[in-house]
C-alpha cells in the first residue's frame, strides 16, 4: 500500500514520533494506523507512550448535565496546573464527560474489568454461538472476537469517540498527550441517570445525548 504524506502526518500528530519513524511504521503495517501506533509504542518511539508513565497529579473535575436527566462528573489529571488551565485540555475533559453521558461505560480501561466478569461474559457469548449451531472450536474463536465488542461497550478508552467514530477514546488520548506534551490520565467518573434502578417506561437517554452531540 502506498503511504501518503497525509497518513504520516496523521500518525505523527497522534503519537509525536518522528516523521521517518512514522513512515517506517506505516510501511511495516501496510498502512494500518492503529497497528502503526502500537508498533511505535512497542519500539518506544511514541512520545505519548514515554509520557504515559509520568506522574499526573494536577487536573480538573468537569461536570456535564444533559436535559436534567443525565449527569456526569469526571476527573482528568495532567502533570502541571499550567496544562490543566489549557483550553485544549479543558475541551478534551468536557468531551470525555459528554462521552460518558452518551456511551455509559462502566470502566475506564480493559484492565479495570474484573476477571470474573470477563469469564461470565465469555461463557454467555459461547452459549450464544453454540445456540447458533456453531461447533465448539468455532464458538471459542467467535468468543474472542465478540469479547472485543463487549470491551467497546463497557470500557471508556475502547469506545469510538462520539465526535469522530473513526477514532477511539484511547487514540484521542494518545493524540492529546503528544500534542500537549504532558501525561494525561482519565482517573475516574460517575454517571447519574434519572430513575436509574427504578421501574419506568423504556427510554434511551444515552442515544438522545449522542444524537444531540453529533447534531
Amino acid at each position: 500500500m502506498a503511504i501518503s504524506a497525509a497518513m504520516v502526518k496523521d500518525l505523527r500528530e497522534r503519537t509525536g514520533a518522528g516523521m521517518l519513524d512514522c513512515k517506517k511504521a506505516l510501511e511495516e503495517t501496510n498502512g494500518d494506523i492503529d497497528k502503526a501506533i502500537d508498533l511505535l509504542r512497542e519500539k518506544g518511539l511514541s512520545q505519548a507512550a514515554k509520557k504515559a508513565g509520568r506522574i499526573a497529579s494536577e487536573g480538573i473535575v468537569e461536570s456535564y448535565i444533559h436535559g436534567g436527566r443525565i449527569g456526569v462528573l469526571i476527573e482528568v489529571n495532567t502533570e502541571t496546573d499550567f496544562v490543566a488551565k489549557n483550553e485544549e485540555f479543558k475541551t478534551f475533559v468536557k468531551d470525555m464527560a459528554m462521552q460518558v453521558a452518551a456511551s455509559n461505560p462502566k470502566y475506564i480501561s480493559v484492565e479495570e474489568v474484573p476477571q470474573e466478569e470477563i469469564e461470565k461474559e465469555k461463557e454467555i457469548l459461547k452459549h450464544q454461538a453454540l445456540n447458533e449451531g456453531k461447533p465448539e472450536h468455532i464458538a471459542n474463536k467467535m468468543v474472542e472476537g465478540r469479547i472485543e465488542k463487549y470491551y467497546k461497550e463497557v470500557c471508556l478508552l475502547e469506545q469510538p469517540f462520539i465526535k469522530d467514530t473513526d477514532v477511539t477514546v484511547k487514540q484521542l488520548l494518545a493524540e492529546k498527550i503528544a500534542k500537549i506534551g504532558e501525561n494525561i490520565k482519565i482517573r475516574r467518573f460517575v454517571r447519574y441517570q434519572v430513575g436509574e434502578g427504578l421501574e419506568k417506561r423504556e427510554e434511551n437517554f444515552a442515544e438522545e445525548v449522542a444524537r444531540q452531540i453529533n447534531g
